[in-house]
């Protein structure tokens, strides 16, 4: 199974940079690159914590899809 996200469509749909979602969430702007890439998995607060500033659930961001 890979991670995957749609972290970045949902943060440009919402209209901010990773620096203000960064900021909005508590963490550092590389957190939220690394989320976008999916190159990090995050705890389940930080997911909570993006899906609220983004106006969404935790399930529509992150998932993982069989390889």
């Amino acid at each position: 199974m890979t991670f995957t996200t749609k972290m970045q469509e949902y943060r440009l749909r919402a209209g901010i940079t990773q620096i203000e979602l960064a900021e909005r969430c508590g963490c550092r702007r590389e957190t939220i690159g690394k989320l976008e890439a999916g190159k990090y998995n995050p705890s389940l607060k930080l997911a909570m914590d993006v899906a609220r500033e983004l106006g969404t659930t935790v399930y529509d961001i992150f998932f993982f899809e069989d390889e």
